[in-house]
């Protein structure tokens, strides 16, 4: 018990030390704090992203009106109508829904006291802001709707997030169990999806890799001013403390400077946490309230960092001698030990190793070897730069004044400079694995839309029933619209769709004018009225057995989920044939092709179809133009903008919150370098002025204080891309990818990092500048 009364005695005289030793004592608990609370305020984000994402996930199925039921609720007082009309608004999701209650007992999503009535909407608040300002002009012309109240937060997933619900009239007719649905409740029918292997596997990288530079920062920051204190810990020999005391005093000075830190990281979290509901970073926002960190999480920091603060103070001390008379560092210090700074990537290799090639088909990858391996090689990084700079610092010899002044220094503390730069290379391998992760599986979760990109750029599809008379005039009417191609689709069958074993040969019919068709086919005349039988697509065999001429067939015209129509039709004795080409879409139809003179009433108004657009993408907001127009021809018609290739959601989503992450840590990275910076020029202020009290010239010290941080840093780069690129190596062995290095990634990963240190560097001149005075010897 008195050992413990012992370190709890002294590590509080330390803790008092830090804030009663005058103003160099103050200056450096403020930096220690500063750099320690920006490190404990991104553990706090960190910490508070699960609780985020939860929060958002729960949110999200609140509100969740799609049924996946083939057998939806009678109409009665209690039960909605609700149709899914999302758009885009310059690259930025809106979710929309027209709303049609049944009675006065219909269900409200989460967030809206009350149904807007026909012609009205309630809105987010972000779509309020827009719809009110100058940019919102062209989705004004979108929504005809009178703005009659505010979604609140517990309906929306993020701040900046856009929807709406509008209240229409007549919408039960046009259920399809799809789009328009009957619910009598919110919420997600729990459908479950299996897990990819391989995405729960980048979460688990992302994270650690986010996570390891911010660890190496804060065990920096607690070492800040450390000279200066192993000087002053000598008054405390001199009054009667023995080594071991005044280790355990130092200790607790730097646990004084992390509290306070703990403190300034709470306030800056706070900070962040208010800030983060105003703005939107790749298209996702929060609210203030979704960033709350788990209890034991945020628990866990506030234990750990002061522990982390006292565990580095007594290893950092191991190689000091404090006397009465003053601190003795030996002149020469041993040379640091290779074997078991290599140990640890190899433990971090040696875990991974078991999963290699199991890829997505075997199961889940072992979380814990993951993050156990992934952090014991970043971890190799710190504990492998002293020992890299030390070996080559010291084999570096003559040249200008400045290069042998920057030597000599880094020869003296190459441990002070290879921690400075060390946070940057655990960021830097973390990144460069990532990115050779995401390249090598990009194919996996990317392929190709297949759509021709020359013919067409952008496809509006219409719901059965939308009348399609006159589309085409519309769209080429359009501004920014050089040409617009309208093809109906439907569907025959030999059999009554209405039936209950419904047809057992059916073919697709396609429905357009002769221009139109010949997007699709190749064929000798073309006059309205023709009927054509394709040939040359992929299921030719089943066109052959069903069209024939004079043969009944069934058109399939229910435009709800019951098969409640049918229309009988005979196929023409003046039947004519058509080759099949690539359509815009890169397809090749079958079955028939069909001028509207020649489709009966009846089905011409139940099948739905798509219009084509070649359209000027010079023209300033022509996607907007383009979809204004789909909106007035029928609110329920999807626009989509083609493009070459088509990523996953998921893959996308993890992705960019690895942008989100990595912005913040080289945020943090670039702010506390500054401030590790500034304090190893305060702590050689007085050097410096005695150099340019004796004459040196003050760019000679410029360029000098250049190179001390420039050699760190090449070295510190070329590690982090050899460690980077055997993680990601590693990475791709395990998900069973053909190993190869990304060559463009690694260069972009190791000039952001280069970039972070020039900056700060520069930034930190005025500084020392002001620092080089002859005035700065003055002792007072």
């Amino acid at each position: 018990m008195s050992v413990v009364r012992q370190w709890a005695r002294d590590l509080s005289m330390g803790a008092r030390f830090a804030f009663t030793g005058g103003r160099e004592g103050w200056l450096r608990v403020v930096l220690t704090a500063v750099g320690v609370g920006l490190g404990v305020a991104l553990l706090l984000l960190t910490t508070a992203i699960p609780s985020a994402l939860s929060v958002r996930h729960e949110r999200s199925e609140a509100r969740e009106d799609y049924t996946y039921s083939q057998h939806p609720p009678a109409q009665a007082d209690d039960t909605l109508v609700i149709a899914d009309v999302d758009t885009t608004y310059r690259d930025k999701e809106v979710r929309g829904r027209l709303v049609a209650p049944d009675g006065p007992r219909a269900p409200l999503p989460p967030g809206v006291s009350a149904y807007p009535g026909p012609g009205e909407m309630v809105v987010s608040p972000a779509l309020g802001d827009l719809l009110d300002s100058d940019s919102g002009r062209l989705l004004r012309e979108r929504l005809p709707y009178r703005v009659a109240g505010t979604i609140a937060e517990s309906g929306l997933i993020g701040s900046r997030e856009l929807a709406y619900y509008a209240g229409v009239k007549d919408l039960a007719p046009r259920i399809n169990g799809w789009q328009v649905a009957r619910i009598a409740e919110f919420g997600s029918p729990q459908r479950t999806e299996r897990s990819d292997p391989v995405l729960l596997l980048l979460v688990m990288v992302t994270f650690v890799a986010l996570l390891m530079p911010v660890a190496v920062f804060i065990a920096a920051a607690v070492r800040f001013g450390g000279e200066q204190r192993d000087r002053r810990l000598a008054a405390l020999r001199l009054v009667g403390s023995d080594s071991r005391m005044t280790r355990r005093i130092a200790a607790g000075e730097a646990m004084g400077g992390s509290l306070l830190g703990l403190v300034l990281g709470t306030v800056f979290f706070l900070m962040g946490r208010q800030f983060a509901g105003s703005v939107e970073v790749v298209g996702i926002s929060v609210f203030p309230s979704y960033l709350n960190p788990s209890f034991w999480l945020a628990a866990l920091v506030a234990v750990a960092v002061p522990a982390a603060a006292v565990l580095v103070t007594l290893l950092a001390l191991r190689g000091v001698v404090i006397e009465p008379l003053g601190v003795v560092r030996t002149a020469k210090p041993a040379r640091r030990r290779l074997w078991w700074r290599l140990l640890l990537p190899v433990v971090g290799l040696g875990m991974l190793a078991p999963m290699f090639g199991q890829g997505r088909g075997n199961g889940d990858f072992n979380q814990y070897l993951v993050i156990g391996g992934v952090t014991l090689l970043l971890i190799g990084v710190t504990v492998l730069l002293p020992w890299v700079v030390e070996t080559v610092v010291a084999r570096l010899g003559g040249g200008g004044v400045a290069w042998q002044l920057a030597v000599r220094r880094l020869q003296l503390s190459s441990g002070t400079a290879a921690r400075l730069v060390s946070g940057i290379a655990v960021a830097v391998a973390g990144a460069i694995a990532l990115q050779m992760l995401f390249a090598g599986i990009q194919g996996d979760y990317t392929k190709y839309s297949g759509k021709n990109l020359f013919r067409a750029q952008m496809e509006v599809s219409a719901p059965r029933g939308a009348a399609l008379t006159g589309t085409a005039g519309k769209f080429a009417a359009t501004k920014g619209v050089r040409k617009a191609t309208v093809l109906s689709q439907g569907s025959i069958g030999d059999r009554s769709w209405a039936s209950e074993e419904g047809p057992s040969l059916s073919a697709t019919v396609t429905v357009g004018d002769c221009a139109s068709l010949r997007e699709v086919a190749r064929m000798s005349s073309c006059r309205d009225g023709d009927v054509f039988a394709l040939n040359g697509g992929q299921f030719d065999a089943e066109t052959v057995k069903l069209v024939r001429p004079g043969r009944e067939v069934h058109f399939d015209i229910s435009t709800g989920m019951e098969q409640d129509s049918d229309a009988p039709w005979t196929v023409p004795a003046t039947l004519k044939s058509a080759r099949a080409v690539e359509d815009p879409r890169g397809e090749r139809r079958s079955g028939l092709l069909m001028t509207p003179a020649a489709v009966p009433a009846r089905v011409a108004a139940a099948i739905g179809g798509s219009v084509y657009l070649s359209i000027d993408r010079s023209v300033p907001n022509v996607h907007e133009y383009v979809r204004n127009t789909a909106a007035a021809i029928d609110p329920m018609t999807d626009t989509y903008v083609w493009v070459a290739t088509e990523e996953s959601k998921r893959f996308a989503s993890i992705r960019t919150g690895l942008f989100v992450g990595a912005t913040c840590v080289l945020l943090l990275i670039g702010a506390s370098l500054l401030v590790s910076q500034l304090e190893q020029l305060r702590e050689r202020k007085k050097l410096l002025s005695a150099l340019v009290a004796f004459g040196t010239r003050r760019r000679t010290l410029s360029l000098s204080v250049l190179w001390q941080t420039a050699v760190p840093v090449a070295l510190g780069l070329l590690l982090a891309a050899a460690v980077g690129m055997t993680l990601g190596a590693v990475l791709l062995k395990m998900t069973g990818t053909t190993v190869g290095v990304h060559w463009p990634s690694v260069l972009a990963m190791t000039g952001m990092g280069a970039g972070v240190v020039l900056a700060v560097t520069l930034l930190s001149l005025p500084p020392l500048l002001r620092l080089m005075r002859p005035e700065g010897l003055r002792t007072e």
